[in-house]
């Protein structure tokens, strides 16, 4: 059984130990501040360096500064530029950054910047492995890998975002978490009953269980249209629009349980939040 806690990651107080991929999409201040005070490592993908640059601008230098008073929490990668030169970087040499990579030094004594010139795999995949290795190497104890960006923009990219949740599966069995304006989403494994703590106060009205990757036998409880041994396939069944039953918000939530025979995608609302904290 394994018990997880989808939204746990957006609370300051949350209890996840995470990692911090930012891949190329508009980066959500709402989100961002918190997720980056946590995570353990941080990681720029396919041009999310440019987002990071373009978010700090006129704040750099006082954002840098606060950045590593938070203490060791290292490295950061960023991917490879055109411009480069000699330097390492993640990613494959398709989007260059569009200001000097050596600006990335002040917001860590450990950046590392990483070449992945592979064509046959996204950044985003690439990165991702790089980043599943560091937590193998610095023996890290992390509870959640946290990517921001991946679902908006074009179809074929948020496809790709999807794509690469597979490959996760195949390097990590820690839970890898899409969050992006209210959404969120995440592959839940195959042959395990899932434990959903859907009680952190964030989820909003909707969430879905969608069988991208192949027909899913399926058994749920505290949603308001179950699933009983049931197969969710695309031309058959497919759970979109669900919500969660009905409850006492004194006591709060019941999990909800999920149990399915192959990779099942689950996604769900994030309620609006506050605006983001200046830096």
């Amino acid at each position: 059984m394994d018990e997880f806690a989808p939204l746990d990651c957006l609370l300051p107080s949350g209890k996840q130990r995470i990692c911090l991929v930012i891949i190329n999409q508009p980066i959500d201040e709402r989100y961002f501040h918190v997720l980056w005070s946590k995570a353990k490592i941080r990681a720029c993908a396919d041009g999310g360096a440019n987002h990071l640059y373009w978010l700090t601008e006129g704040r750099r230098e006082r954002w840098a500064q606060a950045t590593k008073a938070q203490g060791p929490i290292d490295p950061l990668r960023i991917e490879s530029p055109q411009r480069l030169g000699p330097g390492r970087g993640t990613g494959d040499l398709r989007r260059p950054l569009e200001h000097s990579p050596e600006i990335y030094i002040k917001f860590s004594d450990n950046c590392k910047l990483m070449e992945t010139p592979d064509q046959d795999l996204t950044d985003f995949t690439k990165c991702l492995a790089i980043m599943v290795e560091e937590i193998k190497t610095q023996k890290l104890q992390i509870d959640t890998i946290v990517i921001l960006g991946g679902l908006g923009g074009r179809f074929d990219q948020i496809m790709a975002t999807v794509e690469t949740l597979f490959h996760a599966q195949k390097m990590t069995d820690l839970p890898v978490v899409v969050i992006q304006d209210r959404s969120l989403a995440v592959l839940l494994q195959e042959g395990r009953q899932h434990h959903l703590n859907v009680n952190t106060g964030l989820e909003g009205k909707w969430c879905s269980l969608v069988p991208v990757g192949s027909p899913c036998l399926t058994t749920t409880s505290g949603l308001k249209w179950n699933l009983d041994n049931q197969v969710l396939a695309f031309g058959q069944l497919v759970s979109t629009s669900n919500t969660y039953e009905d409850h006492d918000p004194k006591g709060g939530r019941k999990p909800i349980t999920v149990t399915t025979d192959k990779p099942l995608l689950w996604s769900m609302g994030i309620k609006p939040v506050n605006k983001a904290p200046s830096l």
